[in-house]
């Protein structure tokens, strides 16, 4: 099972970075997908990744608008970037992409 990792914030910190990341969970949840979103909003970090969230994660999304805090434990894993307000109205789009690199890089026999 694929397994996603994000970290959503926005430049305010208040509504689109807990849009985003409802978004993200829903739409990888659609695909039968595993995922946690940690968000930096506002108030802070909320719903913190761990190191084994990391370690397991196939793919992590982060999103660009505003420095994603210690994203350097992130390092070595296959990152998508994405615009906050993309990942609000187009996560199935984003799903569906990650979906067709996925398989274009699945290893057959």
């Amino acid at each position: 099972m694929t397994n996603i990792i994000a970290v959503t914030a926005c430049p305010s910190g208040v509504a689109h970075t807990y849009m985003a990341a409802e978004a993200i969970e829903r739409a990888a949840k659609a695909k039968g997908w595993d995922c946690k979103v940690e968000t930096q909003g506002s108030i802070g970090l909320e719903n913190e990744l761990t190191a084994e969230d990391v370690a397991a994660a196939d793919i992590v999304i982060l999103t660009k608008d505003i420095g994603i805090k210690f994203e350097e434990r992130f390092k070595g894993k296959m990152t998508v970037r994405v615009g906050i307000s993309d990942a609000v109205k187009r996560a199935d789009a984003i799903m569906e992409k990650i979906a067709a690199h996925l398989n274009n890089t699945a290893v057959t026999d």
